[in-house]
């Protein structure tokens, strides 16, 4: 009996951590690489070439594929998220830089940070159609889309603007001036505020959209450039690229809870274990990754990789939804 019962505790916690065995997938955007790591080991399993400069990468909304952007060459690469192996590639993307779906997977849109342009497709679950390239000055940066499917925000990193764009009409509602070098994005509970980090500065803006006023700065650190929600309907993260440091935001108050310090120079994309417990970032510049244990706030493993790592991602990871 007490041999079943031991047998049964190790199925249980075998199946709960069968997410381990998903590969981490790291882009290196001046490498025109793609490192693949084993998320329980920790270690580096391949490396191989793709297009010129990948930054980012997204799945699709079925999860079944993830899109690696190669901006400079014009393409998107088609991933398993499960292996990590490229499976076909699709030409004549004009400069992917950043890529998002929105929530109801209707419209894929294509930020062309060195075009100065916004591509926006329909998507019917297997193919991308253009319907309107949009121009947007100056280089736009990130996206995050409206829960209702109608908007999508960018961020104008060389014109210090955050514009906004009916998806339907795909035209430009407005445009309005932020702070300096705005990247990343990121929309509070029942997309009350839009949280911008500044690049060029040391904080987080809040901002009502709906009056586009900006109506409160969250002081976070050097750099402040991209989240991570916690998905636990009230925190995200933010990497301060300059500082070296990753703040944690209550969305409900708009203050910063906390900081977690100690990490190596240039933290950007992130991604959490299903768990919370493990938080991947990679260190842009400091031509590595780390892996964060969120219990103590210390990062705990650190795997060199290639020249630039940009975006992250593995396939079992928790849910981005606040």
């Amino acid at each position: 009996m007490i041999a079943k019962m031991a047998g049964a505790v190790l199925a249980v916690l075998a199946a709960s951590h069968a997410w381990a065995n998903d590969p981490v997938v790291v882009l290196d955007s001046a490498g025109a690489s793609i490192t693949l790591i084993d998320q329980a080991s920790r270690k580096v399993i391949d490396t191989y070439q793709v297009g010129k400069e990948p930054h980012h990468l997204m799945a699709t909304p079925d999860g079944k594929t993830l899109l690696v952007a190669n901006s400079v060459s014009n393409n998107l690469m088609f991933v398993d998220p499960k292996t990590g192996k490229v499976t076909k590639t699709l030409e004549g993307i004009d400069d992917p830089y950043q890529l998002g779906f929105s929530p109801n997977g209707k419209w894929f849109v294509a930020n062309g940070l060195r075009l100065n342009r916004v591509d926006i497709y329909e998507y019917d679950g297997q193919t991308l159609k253009i319907v309107k390239r949009l121009p947007l000055s100056q280089t736009p940066s990130h996206m995050i889309f409206t829960a209702d499917n109608k908007i999508v925000f960018v961020t104008l990193q060389d014109s210090d603007e955050l514009a906004a764009i009916d998806l339907e009409s795909q035209k430009i509602l407005w445009k309005m001036p932020v702070g300096k070098q705005p990247a990343g994005l990121w929309l509070t509970p029942q997309d009350k505020y839009l949280l911008v980090g500044m690049t060029g500065e040391d904080n987080v803006e809040v901002i009502d959209w709906h009056n586009r006023t900006i109506i409160k700065r969250i002081m976070t650190g050097k750099g402040a450039h991209n989240f991570r929600p916690l998905n636990d309907g009230s925190h995200v993260l933010v990497s301060n690229r300059v500082e070296s440091t990753i703040s944690q935001i209550d969305q409900i108050t708009l203050t910063k809870v906390k900081d977690i310090t100690g990490l190596r120079p240039g933290p950007d994309d992130m991604e959490l274990t299903p768990d919370n417990r493990f938080l991947w970032v990679t260190f842009r510049f400091s031509k590595s990754v780390g892996v964060v244990d969120m219990t103590s706030n210390k990062l705990v493993s650190v795997i060199d990789v290639g020249r630039s790592p940009h975006g992250l991602y593995f396939y079992n990871r928790r849910p981005w939804a606040n």
